[in-house]
């Protein structure tokens, strides 16, 4: 099982920022938010609407969050989706050849 968009809680935003080691204004904005939302959510001072959450949720996942829910061994938490060796590869290849272009297909 995994935590469903709207179960997302401060901390498992917090945790997963934390993972992607991207700063809060480039999350929020590809979340659609401000940086004072994403903050306060964070710190647990500021609630998201359903939908908000949502949103937060698919950009942490976009940037290799995987949400893990609790079970009766361990409580609910965040990892990386990929591991350094896959992450690094991903980059190599996003950076090989210059900037994408049109297809002629």
């Amino acid at each position: 099982m995994r935590v469903l968009p709207q179960d997302i809680t401060p901390g498992l935003a917090r945790a997963g920022r934390a993972l992607t080691q991207v700063n809060s204004l480039i999350i929020a904005e590809d979340a659609g938010l401000t940086r004072q939302q994403v903050r306060d959510f964070e710190k647990r001072v500021g609630r998201l609407t359903p939908e908000e959450k949502s949103r937060l949720y698919k950009t942490l996942e976009s940037y290799g969050v995987a949400f893990i829910t609790e079970d009766e061994s361990y409580g609910y938490g965040v990892r990386k989706r990929h591991n350094a060796s896959k992450t690094r590869q991903l980059k190599r290849w996003e950076d090989e050849g210059g900037p994408g272009g049109e297809d002629d297909i």
